[in-house]
């Protein structure tokens, strides 16, 4: 839906356009006129006949045809307007900086929904309503400060919220970030974040393009689509940061099953972005420092090299560093030593390179110059340069500029005196520089820029099964929890290796079918949602005597209609899940089980379908995954098996969408096997 009209238009009209840069209409006008706007500029305003200069059309009947309108006007005259642009002035983008409609009452719902119609009917653009507006390089269409420097190479950002929008950016420009192209998409009544970010992927081009995405996001209405573009771009190059908001899902509802109280609505988000290869950030400050980290070369190693005259933001930096992931190597030998003896007394070349707070340029420079060329166990380097105030700066900061000019490593350069270096500061980010203020923000946002795995594969082969089977026991079967039979039929369908077991509704059975699985066994009750709360599950049944003892007890066990019987079988318990999430499909979980999911909720999530590779990250990713490679004598899991159980789970879902929920919990896992020894499996055909 993105058009030429709105990139680049030949023509604009702020309709409510006014003398007063205080409201909206005015400031807009204002910043149009103020970025030098090279088309035709008009304004609406019934009271006026000159605006800011400009001559007013006070009937919006009047205006010339115009590319791009731009209303801040109240909402119950939008649509009047729009109709009259659109169907008499050629009119084929919008943009509504307006508040009053969806996000205000139903009344404000039905003016937006026929905006809409106006402007599909035309096969326009509407940005809008309720945002700041659109900045690009060819005009400032927004009514709110401060205007970034927009440059092709800076970063193309997408915000949900206005306000926010305005807020990131004050806090991205005076670290030197710049920005190509700002879309403050409000209500996104026609065009959202998805559709901007479409609208990126189709036009890209390399070179000429921006690399740096960022996205500010209240909701996700289409996240396949969100998913399509963004792995899309991030495969041609590009780079993308999110924040999502509400990640704390305050509303999420009782669910009757380990995997519904996990699989949050963010949890979704998540697995989302980590399918698209997009660094998930948590909060602006974040956002602005991934953002920066971007604009930098790629680090391509995991070692970095400290450089500082500071010792206290040096050990802060280490300690954010190792704790992400990263390393700090030790720097030793003849090589050392010699850069050690072009140090003052005191200085430590060991990593970090501490050459003191009298350090000189002169020294920075041999530092660089060492990390980059003489040391092998370096792939990145973060200097730390800032000033007591006793003297400026610019000679170490031009040699900061120059190095990242000439050196292939990358170079994070840490300028901590925002107050007493402002001027040096001010002059190296003139270079087209960008600089992190506070080294541990750096050091979280690269450890988490450098583990965000690449997108997943656009083809995932996912491993044939017996779809003919699992279509007739869903269509067959009515809504709610599938009986035990059936869950069982549908894992042998989908390949899932399974413990052989009965469902017995009488002692007679249960004495004569227990003598094809031997003693020891296990018995579960049928019927009842949570088996262990009511006393439905006894372990290690040895004899038939104690066999018709339990049964006769948990027969009576209230809704319980029979009794389940399983071979004792023994290893360490896993998970494996999914859940189907409203407009994102079904995610798919692993874990260890027990304790593990019970208490620590240690569980992986991707989105369905997984693919063999993204099914090994989730394991590898459990903190408990040492249980799981095998540690301290004891023997491990077969991993394989475990892998292949998660992506036939997969596989079961994609066939099966029906199922809302579902959970293999225990599966038993040993270095030899792993056996599903209890599921449940929740079906509802509306979906």
């Amino acid at each position: 839906m993105i058009n030429q009209q709105l990139l680049n238009p030949k023509s604009i009209a702020v309709i409510g356009g006014s003398d007063d840069i205080t409201k909206p209409g005015g400031k807009v006008l204002y910043n149009l006129i103020q970025g030098k706007f090279k088309g035709e500029l008009f304004v609406s305003n019934p009271k006026s006949h000159e605006v800011q200069g400009l001559k007013s059309y006070t009937n919006i009947n009047e205006l010339p045809e115009t590319d791009l309108a731009i209303l801040a006007i109240p909402a119950a005259l939008c649509s009047d307007a729009v109709r009259i642009l659109a169907n008499e002035k050629n009119t084929k983008a919008f943009i509504i900086l307006s508040a009053g409609f969806s996000e205000t009452n139903e009344a404000g719902a039905k003016i937006e929904k026929e905006i809409v119609e106006i402007i599909n009917s035309v096969n326009g653009v509407l940005i809008g309503p309720n945002g700041i507006g659109v900045l690009t390089p060819n005009y400032h269409g927004v009514f709110t400060s401060p205007i970034p420097n927009l440059n092709p190479q800076g970063v193309d950002f997408i915000s949900g919220s206005g306000a926010t929008a305005v807020f990131i950016m004050e806090l991205g420009i005076p670290n030197g970030l710049t920005f190509a192209n700002v879309y403050s998409v409000g209500n996104s009544a026609q065009t959202g974040v998805e559709e901007v970010l479409e609208y990126m992927d189709n036009s890209y081009k390399e070179g000429v393009s921006s690399k740096v995405k960022l996205l500010y996001l209240e909701q996700i209405d289409k996240p396949k689509k969100l998913l399509k573009h963004a792995s899309s771009l991030i495969r041609k190059g590009c780079k993308i940061a999110a924040v999502k908001s509400g990640s704390s899902d305050a509303g999420s509802r009782a669910a009757s099953s380990h995997t519904g109280a996990l699989a949050s609505s963010d949890a979704a988000v998540d697995a989302l972005f980590k399918k698209a290869g997009i660094v998930r950030c948590y909060g602006r400050q974040e956002l602005i420092t991934v953002a920066s980290v971007f604009m930098l070369p790629e680090l391509k190693g995991k070692n970095i090299g400290i450089i500082t005259h500071a010792g206290g933001p040096a050990v802060m930096l280490t300690d954010s560093l190792e704790k992400g992931g990263l390393n700090i190597p030790h720097i030793e030998g003849k090589k050392a030593e010699n850069l050690l003896g072009k140090l003052y007394p005191g200085s430590s070349v060991e990593n970090p390179i501490d050459f003191l707070a009298t350090g000189t340029a002169e020294q920075l420079s041999e530092i660089i110059d060492f990390c980059e060329n003489e040391s092998n166990e370096i792939d990145a380097m973060a200097v730390i340069f800032g000033t007591p105030g006793l003297s400026k700066v610019f000679d170490a900061y031009k040699v900061i500029d120059e190095k990242m000019r000439t050196c292939k490593k990358p170079i994070y350069p840490i300028l901590p005196s925002l107050n007493e270096a402002k001027e040096e500061i001010k002059e190296f980010i003139s270079k087209n520089r960008v600089f992190f203020p506070e080294e541990v923000l750096l050091g979280n946002a690269l450890s988490k820029v450098f583990y965000t795995a690449k997108p997943a594969e656009t083809s995932i082969n996912l491993p044939k099964i017996d779809t003919k089977t699992i279509r007739h026991i869903i269509e067959t079967s009515d809504n709610g929890y599938l009986e035990p039979g059936k869950v069982q039929s549908l894992l042998d369908a989908a390949g899932i290796n399974r413990a052989k077991e009965f469902v017995l509704e009488t002692i007679d059975k249960a004495v004569q079918k227990v003598k094809e699985i031997n003693f020891p066994i296990v018995m579960k009750v049928v019927g009842p949602v949570h088996k262990s709360d009511v006393g439905g599950v006894v372990l290690n049944v040895k004899n038939e005597e104690q066999l018709i003892f339990e049964f006769n007890r948990m027969i009576k066990i209230k809704d319980t209609t029979a009794i389940l019987i399983q071979p004792m079988l023994s290893g360490k318990e896993l998970f494996v899940g999914a859940k189907y999430e409203d407009k994102f499909g079904h995610m798919v979980l692993a874990g260890m089980g027990g304790i593990f999911i019970e208490v620590l909720k240690d569980v992986s999530s991707v989105l369905s379908p997984v693919s063999k590779q993204e099914a090994e990250k989730m394991i590898k990713s459990l903190k408990s995954y040492k249980l799981i490679e095998g540690t301290r004598g004891q023997e491990g899991i077969n991993q394989e098996k475990f892998i292949d159980s998660i992506i036939r789970l997969s596989a079961l879902v994609e066939t099966a969408p029906e199922i809302i929920e579902m959970d293999v919990n225990p599966l038993l896992g040993t270095s030899h096997d792993v056996i599903a020894v209890d599921a449940r499996i929740k079906i509802n055909k509306i979906v």
